[in-house]
């Protein structure tokens, strides 16, 4: 499947670039999860804790939808979808 992952803040930082199209077997949000810590080694326990959930302090979207609302990291994800990865953000 080909989707595309935004990145954002810091996260945008650590990619270098705000988004890419990445080609994955046919898996979940918590396998793409994995396979970007694998990718990009400064973002490896930034994004999943060591149960391999989703650090409670970040959103991640699949094609907008907060997938903590869906299925957590069990959530299918299909060609063509779009992932986004918020780290938190702090305002004052």
């Amino acid at each position: 499947m080909r989707i595309e992952l935004r990145f954002f803040a810091t996260f945008r930082e650590a990619v270098g670039q705000k988004s890419v199209k990445r080609e994955y077997e046919d898996g979940t949000v918590g396998d793409v999860l994995r396979a970007i810590e694998a990718e990009w080694p400064a973002l490896e326990g930034d994004i999943l804790d060591g149960n391999g959930d989703i650090r409670p302090q970040l959103s991640v979207l699949k094609n907008g939808r907060e997938v903590l609302h869906l299925e957590g990291t069990a959530t299918p994800m299909e060609d063509g979808d779009k992932l986004s990865v918020f780290p938190p953000v702090a305002g004052g």
